[in-house]
């Protein structure tokens, strides 16, 4: 039914509960599966001496994303799926956009992503990734809640 599985990877539980999710419907469905990891690089945190530390921590965020993706393809190759990634540098902006330009580029016939499950004011607040890509993506999307979501 499906043959290419986009999986957005974050790192976080949600995206966690996510990627599994994923890496089970590649399997059964012998789909071609890619996790993609945003990169944003946008910090506007000035260090003790009022300059901008930018280069620090945009390495720090580029191993972190090396991480997550080494991450999602060993749990891949463990189930017996192979996957290709793509880990992507962005200044600012929602991931969602890069999410779903990813679908369209790729092309993919299915976004599997994990979400927080956010209600309320936290919602409100933090604004939801899982939701914008719903809204605005093309093709199906599957949203994982993560165990930990809100009740």
């Amino acid at each position: 039914m499906y043959q290419h599985i986009l999986c957005p990877i974050d790192g976080s539980m949600a995206s966690t509960a996510g990627m599994l999710e994923a890496i089970k419907l590649a399997k059964e469905q012998h789909a071609e599966l890619h996790f993609f990891h945003v990169i944003d690089t946008y910090i506007p945190i000035v260090d003790m001496a009022g300059d901008f530390n930018v280069t620090y921590m945009i390495d720090i965020l580029r191993e972190n994303g090396d991480k997550i993706i080494r991450q999602a393809l060993a749990a891949a190759g463990k189930s017996g799926v192979t996957a290709d990634t793509k880990c992507m540098e962005a200044v600012g902006g929602r991931a969602a956009f890069y999410i779903v330009k990813e679908a369209e580029r790729w092309p993919a016939d299915l976004i599997v992503m994990g979400t927080h499950g956010l209600r309320g004011i936290s919602r409100l607040v933090m604004g939801s990734d899982a939701e914008n890509v719903l809204r605005t993506s093309h093709v199906p999307v599957l949203l994982v809640k993560s165990p930990h979501a809100e009740r």
